[in-house]
């Protein structure tokens, strides 16, 4: 992943991580639960499904055994070439976004991956998130993630047949980073300019309700109405509903 923002990232991978541990805390040691035991940013570089660890490089997954939190055992790593940026866990699935395309892994066998697909773009930066039949990719323009390239965009690609992933939608953005998906809301960072609120009921295509542009924000993590965003001013946290109301509940601020 190229080095954006690296300290808030590092601070919303922290808060990611406890809540997965908190997550993890309720579940069986010696059972496999749910494939998804916690909740992280779009831009995250691990995941945790039920015992299994899974982290990405710039070139690999790889993937480890932690039923033993003290002596964690790696079991396999994938090659996948260059340019791995993030990881999504949902279901029986990984979506591991890259510089190029989107890839997608059945881990139904937890600690042995298969690689099932790959949803190919052009060369940028982009985060993913996953609800249902859908997956929504942002990709963004700019010397670091998409040279030469002149505009934004959010892409919605139906992942119904996770072996032939297909683009239903796209429209331009302002300048997307992560994002996070709830129910019939999508929520998108925007780096400097704000993070914006979108409607997914229709859900191939999402339609803008509202812009915070005074919260600079980085990356999202979405969990039951409350929103956990980074941003270049620090943590800020939030409630929403389903009116779209949104209230501002506290901040945690981080030196740059």
């Amino acid at each position: 992943m190229k080095k954006l923002i690296p300290l808030f990232f590092i601070g919303l991978a922290a808060v990611g991580l406890m809540l997965i541990l908190n997550a993890c805390e309720s579940s069986s040691k010696d059972s496999y639960v749910s494939p998804q035991t916690g909740t992280g940013g779009s831009m995250a570089r691990f995941a945790i499904t039920g015992n299994t660890l899974y982290i990405v490089s710039k070139k690999s997954l790889e993937v480890y055994d932690i039923r033993d939190g003290g002596n964690p055992s790696k079991t396999v790593t994938r090659d996948m070439g260059i340019g791995i940026e993030t990881i999504f866990p949902y279901q029986q699935s990984l979506f591991i976004g890259a510089n190029d395309g989107m890839y997608i892994y059945n881990n139904s066998t937890p600690n042995r991956p298969v690689l099932m697909s790959k949803y190919t773009h052009v060369l940028s930066c982009d985060p993913v998130v996953v609800q249902g039949q859908y997956a929504y990719v942002t990709l963004r323009a700019g010397v670091n993630c998409r040279p030469g390239g002149s505009f934004s965009s959010l892409d919605v690609v139906d992942i119904s047949d996770p072996t032939r992933p297909a683009m239903v939608g796209s429209q331009q953005m302002d300048s997307p980073y992560g994002l996070g998906v709830s129910g019939n809301k999508l929520f998108v960072c925007e780096g400097d300019k704000g993070f914006r609120v979108m409607d997914i009921t229709d859900p191939k295509t999402p339609v803008h309700k509202r812009y915070f542009q005074e919260v600079p924000s980085y990356d999202v993590i979405v969990r039951n109405n409350h929103l956990i965003i980074t941003g270049k001013k620090g943590l800020f946290q939030y409630n929403y509903d389903d009116s779209d109301s949104i209230r501002f509940l506290s901040r945690i601020a981080v030196e740059e």
